[in-house]
């Protein structure tokens, strides 16, 4: 399956005796096969000093003290990266020797060429005979102005569309656009609610033309620049809200039309944080809670939910090194404190657990294993990436964001009641933007369940406000 000069026999040296009893058995099957040996070390954390970093990992992952004599643990020595140098005195025999020389020939097989490189892998839409990606985008808007004005196109709307579309074509994107609309179009078709466009696509007249948005930006004051700026080559990042009940079929139509080996999930890493570190720290070394929460009170208050990292406590170059004076005196002052500082330093920043990412989805036109690793979850078959998107990203991978909204699986069972109840068929698209009695809603804040808007303070601040106009409302939402 593999080939002669591809196979090999591994050989591992942790002071673990099965390793060595092991060994002899490879060893007389290799000479008998003419199978090469070849050396490798289990790898868990990058330096010899982080084992007691791992072991108290192991603790919190497990749920264990480090004084539980039956809890998981690595039995022997040495698993971090160890140099050339290091694995060659392991051992002096024939075998281990050759087994370290032969890393090289495996590593000689690898080939790296454009591995890391970034790609052009946005998906490719199924264009229609006789055009091109840009020839029909260029239709298609044309169609939607038409349809979006179908008195004639003022010329200002005109003069905004032509010169959105140099933009965009110029930087390469009319494919995005072309995928993006498709998605957003049929899940209207199939009666599944779908925002009118939310954050900086909203300042696209183009993305309104073709659907993607319901907002004509010229009225508004919206700037296509925050979208897309053609002096900063970047990717555009059109955020989808969908009723949260039905999202899925939206994932599940890209997946049908591109390919399931084409689309994933976008996989995600929770880090343990610095106070989570002490508290985790202080419980496997096997003091109260009140050792752990004595600790973190003790810390500077977090700053736009950032705290201080551990290393600031004793940094003097550190920005908040001054606000960490009472932690500080604890530190020094206390060795059980020390102790459990010292070791939620080492666990500080670690993956604590993987999650998937609550809207993105990776679309490619290639398949993605062949730039990324993946895992399937087992309880319903979604294809989740190993990498994170800032990681997918570097590669040229395309991050689309499918919100589930509940809000407007609220607005959509309100206008389908108010069918069922009264025979009244409402738009909400063609809803007067200066309704009185809406006003008076918001002037008393009565804003319960109304999105972005039903949270204490800013119902406190409609109050103060008494908004009488739309642009009234788009200022206490900024």
């Amino acid at each position: 399956i593999f080939g002669k000069d591809r196979y090999f026999l591994e050989l591992m040296d942790h002071g673990i005796d099965i390793e060595h009893r092991v060994r002899e058995g490879l060893l007389e099957i290799g000479r008998k096969l003419g199978i090469p040996p070849l050396v490798t070390n289990d790898s868990h954390y990058t330096y010899a000093h982080e084992a007691g970093a791992h072991d108290a990992l192991l603790c919190i992952q497990t749920g264990k003290n480090l004084s539980d004599p039956d809890r998981f643990k690595f039995d022997g020595t040495g698993y971090y990266l160890k140099s050339t140098e290091e694995m060659y005195a392991i051992d002096s025999s024939d075998a281990w020797q050759q087994g370290c020389a032969n890393t090289l020939l495996v590593a000689e097989m690898v080939d790296t060429t454009g591995m890391f490189e970034k790609r052009d892998l946005m998906p490719k839409f199924d264009i229609p005979e006789g055009y091109t990606e840009v020839t029909w985008f260029k239709e298609e808007v044309r169609r939607g102005m038409e349809r979006r004005f179908p008195g004639g196109v003022p010329e200002d709307r005109q003069k905004q569309v032509d010169y959105e579309m140099d933009v965009i074509i110029s930087m390469g994107f009319p494919g995005y656009f072309l995928v993006v609309a498709d998605f957003i179009m049929w899940a209207k078709n199939n009666g599944i609610a779908v925002g009118p466009g939310r954050g900086s696509a909203a300042g696209s007249i183009v993305a309104y033309a073709m659907g993607i948005t319901d907002l004509d930006p010229i009225p508004h004051g919206l700037i296509f620049e925050r979208f897309l700026n053609p002096e900063r080559i970047s990717m555009p990042d059109v955020d989808i809200d969908f009723d949260e009940r039905r999202r899925v079929e939206v994932i599940r139509y890209v997946t049908e039309k591109y390919g399931a080996d084409k689309v994933a999930m976008i996989g995600t890493y929770g880090k343990i944080k610095a106070k989570n570190a002490i508290k985790d720290s202080a419980r496997v070394l096997g003091y109260p809670y009140a050792m752990g929460d004595r600790i973190t009170k003790a810390m500077p208050a977090d700053v736009l939910g950032k705290g201080i990292d551990l290393n600031g406590i004793t940094d003097s170059s550190h920005p908040r090194y001054s606000e960490a004076g009472e932690v500080r005196a604890m530190y020094e002052n206390e060795p059980d404190v020390k102790k459990v500082i010292d070791t939620a330093k080492g666990v500080e920043g670690l993956v604590r657990q993987m999650g998937v990412h609550a809207a993105g989805v990776i679309m490619s036109s290639e398949t993605i294993t062949e730039h990324v690793p993946v895992w399937v979850r087992h309880t319903d078959g979604v294809t989740i990436t190993q990498w994170d998107y800032p990681s997918c990203e570097s590669l040229g991978l395309l991050k689309m964001d499918f919100l589930g909204l509940r809000n407007l699986t609220i607005m959509d069972d309100a206008v389908k009641m108010v069918k069922s109840n009264k025979g009244i068929d409402i738009d909400l698209l063609a809803l007067p933007l200066d309704d009185p009695t809406t006003f008076d809603l918001l002037q008393r804040g009565d804003t319960l369940g109304v999105f972005q808007f039903d949270g204490g303070p800013m119902r406190s601040l409609l109050r103060l406000m008494k908004p009488d106009n739309f642009e009234d409302i788009s200022a206490v939402s900024a």
